[in-house]
């Protein structure tokens, strides 16, 4: 059975105790089910862990004179090295996926199923520890149920774009619900933590957000430069390469009209399927809301139609998911006996102007999608020296992925399409 002795420990998995397990256990199983042995069983790659560390629990526990076995999602603090400067990420995603499950959630779905309304994909959550430095949550082990993640290097198509889309769309709506018991009241001031944002927070923390994301827009800009049709691009990434948090903020300035809670960080690796015996996505879940905000829902359309999929099936598409999703979006507000405050064409208009905010991260993430496991950045055990390394690192990155891989070409070339189209109608 797994251990946690005084001294320090090695890694943030030695953080978790048996009364994390009991805890996790008696809100899943009852009072009655009593922990037998429990182990900590890693399960995620090199690249598949930024703001915190994911791992599972292992537990046989007995219950009405049975022995069995059951598993647990443990998120965990992944206690950086001092001194680097975004300790306040760590602690703030923690509170804001805290509050989510425990605060919000309960009122999402209850606004859902008390109009007959399925609540809404999410894991379930078991149990929550919010000391200082050692935070954690345990949540249901959707692997049990034969979720998974879509491979990232493929890029989604029509089918799994379109069923996040629309639990997208029921997150949103169902958030407008809750406005609605209290009109007068800010939708964000009804809670302490989904209105913060960790580059908010000092002129340090916005230079690290910067510098996370200026190796990639450098090398592109350096790439695009001996490309003819992409001055545009090189003109943008230029512009943004050292102020990636200024556009980041002008992104999320709120409009009243298209106030809802949103994911902030739906992207490939934050969903998870559920397949047919054809192999076709008949469920999705949505995972990691650590992210959580009021803000437009372009913000999370952009952001999962530009990270996650190739250009040339966001474009042709298009159309169809943003119908897609209002079609979800007004059938659960007209369930609710609401009014959809923005009209389809209105919806369209918005994802255009907040189509920057989308570019932004797919041009930061394309290398991690689809590059090599080991080499995506090590942002767990990242320690201050090594930030000028992973800027030079991700410029690199990108400038090598542009000679050597057709797919990541293609794909970091698409991504500016629409941009292009846009300057050229402004021109």
């Amino acid at each position: 059975m797994a251990s946690v002795g005084e001294a320090k420990p090695a890694r943030p998995q030695d953080n978790i105790t048996e009364a994390h397990v009991k805890a996790a256990l008696t809100a899943d199983k009852g009072s009655e089910a009593d922990l037998v042995s429990w182990s900590v069983k890693d399960f995620t790659n090199k690249g598949d862990n930024y703001a915190t560390i994911v791992t599972s629990v292992s537990v046989k526990f007995s219950l009405a004179g049975q022995e069995r076995t059951t598993s647990y999602v443990a998120k965990l603090n992944p206690m950086r090295a001092a001194g680097l400067g975004i300790s306040e990420l760590s602690v703030i995603v923690f509170q804001k996926e805290a509050e989510f499950f425990q605060e919000i959630l309960p009122l999402l779905n209850a606004e859902l199923t008390v109009r007959g309304l399925p609540g809404l994909r999410v894991a379930k959550w078991f149990h929550t520890s919010l000391e200082k430095d050692k935070e954690m949550i345990f949540l249901e082990d959707l692997r049990s149920r034969e979720f998974k993640m879509f491979d990232r290097k493929k890029g989604m198509d029509v089918a799994h774009a379109t069923l996040v889309l629309q639990e997208l769309a029921r997150l949103h709506a169902a958030s407008l619900l809750v406005k609605a018991t209290a009109p007068e009241q800010d939708l964000a001031d009804r809670f302490t933590y989904v209105k913060v944002e960790w580059i908010n927070f000092s002129e340090h923390a916005k230079k690290i957000f910067n510098d996370m994301f200026a190796g990639a827009l450098a090398g592109g800009e350096e790439m695009l430069h001996d490309i003819e049709g992409y001055k545009v691009a090189e003109q943008w990434l230029a512009k943004h390469k050292n102020n990636c948090a200024n556009l980041f903020q002008s992104q999320l300035v709120r409009s009243p009209k298209f106030d809802v809670i949103c994911h902030g960080d739906c992207w490939n690796n934050n969903v998870l399927f559920r397949y047919n015996e054809e192999g076709d996505p008949v469920e999705v879940m949505l995972v990691d809301l650590q992210m959580s905000r009021v803000a437009s829902p372009a913000t999370d359309l952009n952001y999962l139609l530009f990270t996650s999929l190739h250009g040339k099936d966001r474009k042709a598409n298009w159309q169809d998911f943003l119908s897609s999703y209002y079609d979800t979006f007004r059938g659960v507000m007209e369930a609710g006996g609401g009014d959809v405050p923005f009209t389809l064409e209105e919806l369209h208009q918005e994802a255009r102007d907040k189509m920057e905010y989308g570019l932004l991260f797919a041009t930061m993430s394309a290398s991690m999608m689809l590059g090599e496991a080991d080499e995506s950045p090590d942002l767990i055990n990242m320690k201050p020296e090594d930030i000028p390394k992973m800027t030079e690192d991700g410029r690199q990155n990108t400038i090598r992925m542009m000679k050597n891989s057709p797919l990541f070409r293609s794909r970091f070339l698409a991504l500016f399409d629409d941009l292009i189209e846009r300057g050229a109608t402004r021109a």
